[in-house]
């Protein structure tokens, strides 16, 4: 698939989503790549409840609001997005425009590109087990991109955090059966959702296995069963069409790391006037960028994307006198 835009956006979390709105008082459109299944980054995947207590205007706002808010402050200006995909590589084209292309060989090409991918693109965190990646995609998944998928199947989920428990109460209504795999008695993640689990286990809707793992994976090219071991060193096989560890994400530089940047403490330098990288036309902007007295905040985010995109709006447009107008007086005008 090949899309063209204006702007690149690599990372669509809460700086990255912000970037849509600065984008588009410029008139231009914006692209977002990310790793993760939906728009928000961490504040929606790992802790969408979290409050927080730093963004002006608000004395306390929720992540997963504040994910919310920025989408639809970014909606008049049509972004759109590839998402469950990693940005892999970034090739400057001979006119002077940008390709990069995802997992899923999927090309964007635009005239700019803006890395807003907080600290890195977020991997999956994957259970120790010797034939786990013969049955990646196979059966399978360390995220949830459609739940549909999991109809009428027999799915194992692994984990006892947020995640864990919210995709086992998700897929009791949609799989044939689910069963959750967790190595302690405990669970990490909200009571509300640990009572609502045990309440379908208690119903038979699912069946919680504690104090185990999942330790091994059979099948003929695909997942057919896993081996389960208990604490107490008893194992167990039990048939199934998909396994889903949620384990937790670990950020990573990735493929970034490798496009010739210049990277210190595993971010990406920036000029602090510009925040550009030391490639002409690539920024970089909150917990990714990195330059002296750096504030690793969400507002210091949303300030180096409003500087760098119209330090680059000046760049391609010379012959125009770039005047900041204040959206009070000019309103917000939706692209086409």
């Amino acid at each position: 698939m090949s899309i063209a835009t204006d702007v690149i956006i690599i990372g669509a979390g809460p700086c990255g989503l912000f970037s849509v709105f600065e984008a588009g008082l410029l008139k231009w459109h914006c692209h977002l790549i990310d790793y993760l299944p939906v728009p928000g980054g961490q504040c929606a995947e790992i802790y969408p409840k979290k409050p927080i207590y730093d963004i002006p205007g608000f004395p306390s706002v929720l992540a997963g609001e504040l994910v919310d808010r920025l989408t639809a402050q970014g909606a008049p200006f049509h972004p759109t997005f590839s998402l469950g995909e990693r940005a892999e590589t970034l090739e400057k084209l001979p006119d002077g425009t940008f390709k990069v292309t995802t997992s899923r060989q999927t090309e964007v090409t635009g005239h700019t590109v803006l890395l807003a991918g907080g600290l890195g693109c977020f991997e999956p965190r994957k259970p120790t087990i010797a034939n786990l990646a013969d049955y990646e995609d196979r059966g399978v998944e360390y995220i949830i991109r459609d739940p549909e998928i999991y109809r009428n199947k027999h799915v194992i989920v692994g984990g006892g955090g947020d995640s864990a428990l919210d995709w086992t109460i998700v897929l009791a209504d949609i799989a044939a059966s689910v069963c959750l795999v967790h190595r302690s008695a405990q669970f990490r993640a909200a009571p509300d959702s640990v009572r609502k689990a045990e309440q379908l286990a208690e119903a038979g809707k699912i069946t919680m296995l504690t104090d185990a793992n999942v330790t091994g994976l059979n099948g003929n090219g695909r997942l057919e069963s896993v081996e389960i071991t208990r604490n107490d060193g008893s194992k167990t096989t039990r048939s199934t069409d998909h396994y889903i560890p949620l384990f937790g994400l670990s950020p990573k530089l990735g493929p970034i790391a490798s496009w010739g940047l210049g990277i210190e403490k595993n971010a990406v330098l920036v000029d602090p006037t510009t925040y550009e990288t030391a490639v002409e036309g690539v920024y970089a902007v909150g917990d990714i960028a990195e330059y002296p007295n750096k504030l690793k905040l969400i507002l210091s985010g949303f300030h180096e994307a409003a500087i760098a995109l119209n330090v680059q709006y000046q760049r391609l447009h010379p012959e125009k006198k770039h005047v900041i107008k204040y959206t009070t007086v000019t309103g917000i005008a939706e692209l086409p």
